[in-house]
């Protein structure tokens, strides 16, 4: 069993533009608004340990641990409800802390008592760098990686001798997904892991507005969001639709977020 050279071509390509891009957004925007490598930082902090830690920990123990809630959360709404609620949950909150903190900042670097002192949306964007580049690199580009030395060993029939502390059954797994890849599987990876960037950066403008302008209910319509953007996501886990139709949902909503945010800073963009 050989994974194709242009598969695994495809798979380095898009792994490389995934990891590539926060950085890439960061240098060609840094000087014309002002961004700031802090924000971007409190951003990645927030993400490791609300998404990473807080968050996979709830799971763990909700999922497998608690046999009763796990029953429960066997049937496929369920799983859909919870997954999406516990997802925007812990990173909403994450998101109000972090960015409450860099107002306060940005109010005390000022000399004013007022939150609403941050009067740019740029430590919105860069906070959303950080946050959705750590989701992109922590949940996709190492687990590619992770996907791509797989096929290197594989093709070289190495693959079994370098799992074999992993039994039979796990080590069959790896061996049928690896031949299930496809250079259409890295265009879905680039497009899922793009897509998510673009929200995390409209998540955080939004949660920036709302705190600046002192909307006590920003922070469950951000949850709110967050859990519908996760709603097709989930319902694929739970096999309950196709893979297409994620996708195009995904997109058709970055396109949209992406629109919206290019309006957003565009003019900032052009006075500088």
């Amino acid at each position: 069993m050989v994974v194709a050279p242009l598969t695994l071509s495809s798979l380095a390509v898009a792994t490389l533009l995934v990891a590539a891009l926060p950085f890439v957004i960061y240098r060609r925007l840094r000087r014309p608004l002002a961004l700031h490598s802090r924000d971007a930082i409190v951003g990645v902090a927030v993400f490791a340990l609300f998404a990473m830690v807080i968050e996979r920990a709830l799971n763990d123990y909700l999922l497998h641990w608690n046999e009763a809630t796990a029953s429960v959360l066997s049937n496929p709404l369920a799983f859909v409800v919870y997954g999406t609620l516990a997802a925007g949950i812990c990173e909403e909150v994450g998101r109000f802390v972090g960015m409450r903190f860099l107002l306060r900042r940005a109010a005390a670097k000022s000399g004013s008592t007022s939150l609403a002192a941050g009067t740019t949306d740029s430590p919105a964007l860069t906070y959303g760098l950080g946050h959705g580049g750590a989701e992109a690199w922590l949940v996709g580009v190492l687990v590619q990686i992770q996907w791509i030395l797989f096929a290197v060993f594989e093709n070289r029939g190495e693959l079994d001798g370098y799992l074999s502390n992993l039994p039979a059954d796990s080590i069959m797994r790896i061996h049928l997904i690896l031949a299930s890849l496809t250079p259409q599987t890295a265009g879905i990876f680039a497009l899922e892991r793009v897509a998510a960037l673009v929200f995390q950066i409209g998540l955080s403008v939004l949660m920036w507005r709302g705190l600046r302008a002192g909307w006590r209910g920003i922070l469950p319509l951000a949850i709110v969001l967050h859990a519908l953007v996760d709603v097709p996501a989930a319902l694929f886990q739970a096999r309950l639709v196709p893979l297409a139709a994620v996708d195009g949902v995904y997109a058709l909503g970055a396109v949209i977020v992406a629109g919206l945010l290019f309006k957003a800073f565009r003019r900032p963009a052009v006075a500088a």
